[in-house]
């Protein structure tokens, strides 16, 4: 057995020896000397003489305090103890032979007036008794550095008036007590370096008062619960774990965040992340983090720390991205960033320390991997098998376009730029309750073109879900393993499934087979900058599904998450059988389609055009709001194409890649042809069609009782005889055979929203009458 701990042996010794020969007070009372005598000998101390008179004691509540020994008094009653071993006591090795926690802990209960307990490095070794809880005026528990094991007892939450919790460096195992939530006042909950297992009780979320949280150095898991309701938490540690997969959700007040060598994979919410003003370090390494990296975390007001390494985070870097001042340390190493390091961050290692090596920087001085090694890397996702079914017309609706907005951002998107903003003006009437569109006057090339409308944009696809990645079980879960009863059809290049998250949402998930010959640079870029793809007008992918195997790079799926749209087009609203669009509800949505072409042209840089657009790629959901299904994916063009029934520009030929006048005017050429559906109300099936239409529009389109004579019969009576002109020389103009004559996505936009004030202009006369 170990020598007892001489340094503290010592230090009792002195205080005893006090106490039998100083006078006596009557500031500390009789019982709570006796209990000291006690807690003395469980504790294995010198012992002292027996015959030493009691009308000697000392002043304890007067003695001068010491690392090892701190009394503190109030009103003759002992409120504080303090008692600290050595670091470097063994089990054992202060402590009497027949030592019970029981007995020291009943001890130290008959201490009522106890309000701070502080029991470090004495060796204490055995379970924490129930007995614990006789001590019910503690506001302070410091039980850190020894080797107390078994479960935590829960007679700790008995301990009403607790507000500091510290069991570090312990053995403790089991379960982090959900009666801990009985707490209320609890402000500091410490755990941490012990063996605690199982998930983090939810019960946990209802303490109001947790400032501070540290669990690291254990084995928890699983998701840890929803915390944003905890306003006061500042600081919340639980590295060292197995947390996971997805991002913990916490009060934007956040100071301290540290979530090192856990299994999270995704949840990195840009927005969300943004907000955490008070954020001062965040250590998110060792994980299993994939996607973009978040650039504006080196810019956070308050960040000094920063450390990301040891994840798959991708993502280009820029050498103008800004950076906080105060920031003094970043580790960005061990991910698969591009380009170059920021300027922000080549500053003298005197005052700040950067590490971003094994990545594919362009920049010598740290080692990095060749550029291809990001990209091959970046990327590989197991096949999932799945059982067939007969096809769904909805699914092909759904997601037929919905891919589209995949590889349009994979082919175009580096950088998003916010430059669109909300109209002001609003034209409400009651036949446009369905579908409620802004309309404005603004000069839209303008507003384009000014740089205070750029952080406008992304506030367009405020209302959609943040994207993320998704594991597979999540897709497993909400397609019952992928059962034949999700399965709603085959597409190009893979099967897509109904699915349902557990939180309610209804999604459409689309496998796409990726060729090993496929380039995975490409792959990347197409998950990467999707995520940054987000409109109201634009059915948006809600996240990815990828796994990585070290053996084999390769890509062999790729599970795409998208919005489930209903399967309700805009030409079942006009020429179907059942309910018909008002003639205000149907400039509404060409509105609405115009803003998405307008969005994709010019939200995204480079822009993206050529999108083959179809009156049915346009959807409508149970609000009747308006959103385009279908966008150009240069990955599924070809397969896309063949076999299509629906009329396609002339001029289609051109690549995504490559931004041409005749590029952007096919779009509008696409708008012309479904601006002529709205306007005489039956399907434009094939280009024969849409000369024979264009014809008639020119013939009639100079008499009020022409253009009446060739209008849907449906919105006959209710359109102006102006807004129905209007609409009329706007479809000749965007069917125009030179794409030069055509006008521009601003233009057409503008014509829409001036048709619609004519028309509210006779509405309201109609009404004043």
């Amino acid at each position: 057995m170990a020598k007892p701990v001489d340094k503290l042996h010592l230090l009792v010794f002195i205080i005893l020896s006090i106490i039998v020969s100083a006078p006596h007070s009557n500031q500390l009372q009789l019982f709570q000397y006796q209990t000291l005598v006690r807690i003395q000998q469980l504790l294995n101390y010198p012992s002292v003489s027996s015959s030493f008179n009691t009308t000697t004691v000392t002043d304890f509540c007067n003695i001068e305090p010491t690392p090892s020994l701190t009394l503190v008094c109030y009103e003759d009653n002992l409120t504080q103890l303090h008692i600290a071993g050595d670091n470097n006591n063994n089990i054992n090795g202060g402590l009497a032979h027949n030592f019970s926690t029981d007995t020291f802990f009943s001890t130290l209960g008959s201490l009522s007036s106890l309000k701070v307990l502080s029991l470090v490095s004495l060796g204490l070794w055995g379970p924490l008794p129930g007995s614990i809880a006789h001590s019910s005026s503690l506001e302070i528990l410091n039980l850190s550095s020894n080797y107390l094991s078994g479960s935590i007892p829960v007679q700790i939450s008995s301990l009403r008036n607790l507000q500091t919790l510290i069991l570090d460096d312990n053995k403790f195992t089991g379960a982090v007590p959900s009666e801990l939530s009985l707490l209320q006042v609890l402000s500091v909950l410490s755990l941490k370096n012990n063996s605690l297992s199982g998930f983090l009780p939810v019960s946990l979320t209802g303490l109001q008062s947790l400032r501070v949280v540290s669990l690291s150095a254990n084995h928890l898991s699983g998701e840890i619960p929803d915390l944003r309701n905890l306003k006061n938490l500042r600081v919340f540690d639980v590295q060292d774990n197995y947390f996971g997969p997805r991002f913990p959700r916490l009060h934007k007040k956040m100071v301290t965040l540290v979530l090192r060598n856990n299994r999270f994979q995704f949840g990195l919410n840009p927005d969300e992340l943004r907000s955490y003003n008070q954020l001062q370090k965040l250590d998110i390494s060792l994980n299993r983090f994939v996607g973009p990296f978040i650039p504006s975390l080196l810019s956070l007001p308050s960040i000094t720390y920063l450390d990301i390494h040891g994840n798959k985070l991708t993502g280009l870097l820029l050498q103008n991205m800004s950076c906080n001042p105060q920031l003094a340390f970043v580790d960005l190493s061990s991910n698969l960033l591009t380009g170059y390091l920021p300027s922000c961050l080549q500053v003298e290692a005197k005052t700040r320390l950067v590490l971003y090596s094994k990545n594919c920087l362009s920049n010598e001085e740290q080692e990095q991997h060749p550029s291809n090694f990001c990209q091959n890397e970046a990327l590989a996702v197991k096949v999932l098998p799945h059982k067939q079914k007969n096809k769904s017309s909805y699914a092909s609706s759904v997601v037929g376009g919905t891919v589209g907005g995949i590889a349009v951002v994979g082919a175009v998107l580096l950088v998003v730029k916010k430059v669109y903003n909300k109209n002001n003006n609003k034209v409400e009437t009651t036949s446009t309750r369905f579908i409620l569109e802004n309309v404005s006057t603004i000069n839209t090339v303008k507003l384009l073109s000014d740089a205070r409308y750029i952080s406008e944009t992304m506030k367009m696809g405020a209302s959609l879900p943040a994207y993320r990645t998704f594991t597979l079980d999540e897709l497993k879960e909400a397609t019952d393993c992928f059962d034949s009863s999700s399965f709603m059809c085959d597409a190009s290049h893979g099967q897509i499934y109904k699915g349902k998250l557990t939180d309610g949402t209804l999604v459409a998930i689309r496998s796409l087979k990726m060729s090993k010959k496929s380039s995975p640079h490409m792959y990347t870029y197409h998950i990467e900058l999707i995520s940054k793809l987000r409109h109201s007008n634009l059915v948006s992918a809600l996240g990815h599904c990828l796994d990585f195997s070290l053996d084999d790079p390769s890509i062999s799926i790729i599970y795409l998450i998208f919005e489930y749209a209903p399967n309700e087009t805009l030409r079942s609203f006009i020429s179907g059988p059942g309910y018909k669009l008002t003639w205000v509800q149907r400039i509404a949505a060409a509105i609405a389609i115009v803003k998405g072409v307008q969005f994709l042209h010019t939200g995204i840089v480079p822009g993206v055009f050529s999108n083959n657009l179809k009156i049915t790629d346009v959807l409508l959901d149970e609000n009747f709001h308006v959103k385009i299904n279908s966008y150009n994916l240069p990955l599924l063009a070809e397969a896309r194409g063949k076999g299509s029934a629906e009329v396609s520009s002339p001029a289609k030929k051109t690549s995504v890649l490559a931004r041409t006048e005749q590029d952007d005017k096919s779009d509008v050429y696409d708008i012309g042809i479904i601006l002529i559906e709205i306007i005489v109300g039956r399907p434009i099936t094939s280009e024969n069609v849409v000369v024979l239409v264009k014809d008639l529009l020119q013939v009639n389109i100079g008499t009020d009782e022409a253009r009446k004579s060739i209008v849907d019969p449906a919105v006959m009576n209710e359109c102006s005889d102006e807004s129905l002109k209007r609409m009329m020389e706007l479809c000749l103009r965007c069917l125009s055979n030179e794409p030069k004559d055509r006008p521009s996505v601003e233009d057409t936009l503008w014509n829409l929203q001036f048709a619609t004030q004519i028309q509210g202009l006779k509405e309201n006369n109609q009404e004043a009458l």
